[in-house]
Order: C-alpha cells, then structure tokens, then sequence
C-alpha cells in the first residue's frame, strides 16, 4: 500500500479508498510517519467524514485503509493551506511537488 500511495504522490493522482467504514476520495499529498505510524496526509475532495466539511485536509493511518485504488485522474498539485505549512510528520516518505 506504501507503495501505491508514494506512486499517486509522485503522479499526482487521486486514490479512493475505505476509511473507519466511509468512503473518500483524495489527493495524496504527504507520506510519512509520525509516533511510529504510516500516515497519508491529504485533501478530501469526494466520499464522506465523520466530520463533514468536504473538501478539507485530513490524515489517515495506513493500517485502517482499505481497498485503496489509485485513480487516472490527476490533480495539479500543490495547495494552499490554512497555517502556510502541512502538519507535521517524525519523518517524510513522499511528498507532493
């Protein structure tokens, strides 16, 4: 799955996945680990969320994914957020550029 999500990364390309039982669509935009677990920062543009307000960022455990699907369609890449910077990761896997 690490792998995949570095590949939607580097291409650009939305994923669509499980997530605690909902459905998301998303540009993948960091890879990294911090506290010891895989996450995927990314701005949820489709799907649903617990806690509503789509499109926004929000970050995802690796290990609670489920049935991850890189998809053709591409994002520009970049984009603004709120603090000027993305949160925070112990260590950087892949990164949108």
């Amino acid at each position: 799955m690490e792998e995949l999500i570095a590949h939607a990364i580097n291409q650009k390309k939305f994923i669509e996945f499980r997530y605690q039982g909902r459905h998301r669509v998303a540009e993948p935009h960091v890879l990294g680990i911090t506290n010891g677990i895989k996450q995927v920062l990314c701005y949820q543009t489709g799907g649903h969320s617990s806690r509503g307000n789509l499109p926004d960022w929000r970050r995802f455990d690796l290990h609670e994914i489920v049935g991850l699907k890189v998809l053709e369609t591409t994002f520009p890449g970049k984009r603004p957020y709120p603090s000027g910077r993305h949160s925070s990761f112990d260590h950087r896997i892949a990164i949108v550029q």
